[in-house]
């Protein structure tokens, strides 16, 4: 089992401390927040789509080092991405903390950093926030801009 070093190392410090976007939009396309009961942490996200792409993105983060950490990889590679790509990135996360899938990698390698959570099940729910809540903004978003969005996808 990973100790708790392993979990709390250099790179996730450096993640947690470079986190940006924190800005919450005016006009978003979408918006989600996501919860934990557990820990209390709050990761609120916005969203703006522009050719089936995020354009825009803001964020507010109450949460642990793990959650500012997910959140800060979120918000250095969201805009540009897909719906399909960030949605794919998500079962990625969720299959490597729940069930030992594998790391993503490319552009969002730096996850790769929270692999040991996979350890530490109480963990597992602030680690995860920002994609819970960026799918729900998705989802928000195709709601509200209905046959236009989905076409763009």
């Amino acid at each position: 089992m990973a100790n708790l070093d392993e979990i709390y190392n250099t790179r996730i410090l450096e993640l947690a401390g470079a986190i940006s976007h924190t800005d919450r939009l005016t006009d978003p396309d979408g918006s989600a927040t996501g919860h934990s009961k557990l820990c209390g942490s709050t990761v609120t996200v916005d969203v703006k789509l522009t050719g089936g792409r995020v354009s825009e993105f803001g964020q507010s983060v109450k949460a642990c080092l793990l959650g500012q950490a997910s959140s800060s990889v979120m918000a250095r590679e969201i805009v540009g991405s897909t719906p399909d790509e960030l949605r794919a990135i998500g079962r990625e996360m969720r299959a490597m903390l729940k069930e030992g899938g594998t790391p993503p990698s490319g552009r969002w390698s730096d996850l790769a950093f929270l692999e040991p959570v996979r350890n530490y099940k109480a963990r597992q729910a602030s680690t995860l926030l920002v994609f819970d809540a960026v799918e729900r903004a998705l989802d928000d978003a195709e709601a509200r801009g209905g046959a236009q969005l989905q076409a763009a996808r």
